[in-house]
């Protein structure tokens, strides 16, 4: 495919072959919510869309891409903002969408971002400059708000006893660091087996989710996509994350003529007419090449839908499978 042409990046986009293979031909324009090092951005254009606009709330990822954004002229137009404006930024209706949910490697490489405990650096994790940081959450939240985001974010069970052991520590000094953390999550729980994760990564990854309101982002982001996507428009969306991953799948659901099921936690939603049809029933994967190639496409799942031409609409959180924290609902 186009695909091979593309010049090294920095970091590889995960499952950008079968996502070429999937939205061929590639046409009109596409916008890169998730900019990065770009690599969804160059696909598409070695590809053949005509335009790629690439948005990113982070302002660094636009000063690593002179270095290569100049060879496609103006049909790569490049915007700093939030996915979930997508189709302010967009200005007119878009042929495609791709989406790559969750931090990127190369913010998880540099450690004055503070989004790793790989190395020691501040504790930050903003993927923007502005608004509250993890210090912030870890240093001022109640101890029950902090057990929640544990709890609910990262799916950590032992959240009460790390966010006790937070509030302990924090009362003698604040905690700035992301070792200092790290440190402290690892008080709480067992000596890691081999080849297990790291006893904080649930940890950080939970703080890391409320610090930039990932979920509603996402949530907001699949809604903006649908306005912004004509009849036949493509969205394709990378996930990480198995709770991200439920709420694109039921997203597609609720949109398309599947309908979403509802469970013990939430109803059905109403009858809708469909705002998409879906590419595939179930999320593509990495094959045998890709995993040799790029261990961390290891949980990668992609899924795609083409719009329809009803009109959009809000889609329901609930049966998204939405996390909200009971002390303090959804952060909007």
């Amino acid at each position: 495919m186009a695909a091979t042409a593309i010049a090294p990046a920095p970091h590889v986009p995960v499952l950008l072959r079968p996502l070429l293979a999937a939205i061929a031909p590639v046409r009109g324009v596409w916008l890169d919510g998730t900019f990065g090092a770009g690599g969804y951005a160059r696909g598409l254009l070695e590809a053949g869309a005509d335009t790629v606009i690439g948005v990113d709330r982070d302002p660094s990822v636009f000063a690593m891409a002179q270095s290569w954004a100049g060879q496609y002229g103006d049909r790569l137009r490049l915007v700093e903002g939030r996915f979930s404006d997508l189709d302010r930024h967009a200005g007119a209706t878009l042929d495609g969408v791709v989406l790559d949910i969750g931090v990127s490697s190369m913010q998880l490489d540099q450690a004055a971002r503070g989004f790793s405990f790989m190395a020691d650096g501040p504790l930050d994790m903003r993927m923007g400059g502005d608004g509250p940081d993890a210090a912030d959450i870890v240093n001022e939240a109640d101890e029950a708000v902090l057990a929640d985001i544990l709890y609910h974010y990262g799916e950590e069970r032992a959240a009460r006893r790390i966010a006790r052991a937070i509030t302990r520590e924090r009362a003698k000094a604040p905690i700035e660091t992301t070792h200092a953390l790290a440190r402290i999550v690892e008080g709480c729980l067992p000596r890691p087996k081999p080849g297990q994760t790291h006893p904080a990564t649930r940890s950080f990854q939970a703080i890391r989710i409320a610090v930039n309101d990932e979920f509603g982002q996402l949530a907001d982001g699949l809604e903006a996509a649908e306005r912004a996507l004509g009849p036949g428009g493509q969205l394709a969306v990378v996930t990480f994350h198995s709770i991200e991953d439920r709420m694109v799948k039921r997203f597609f659901q609720q949109r398309s003529s599947g309908g979403g099921q509802g469970s013990r936690h939430a109803p059905a939603p109403e009858e809708l007419t469909p705002r998409f049809t879906l590419k595939t029933r179930r999320a593509i994967g990495p094959d045998e090449q890709e995993l040799a190639e790029n261990p961390r496409s290891r949980s990668a799942k992609l899924r795609i839908g083409v719009r329809t031409d009803a009109p959009a609409g809000r889609a329901d959180r609930a049966a998204m499978g939405m996390p909200v924290l009971p002390n303090r609902g959804t952060k909007r």
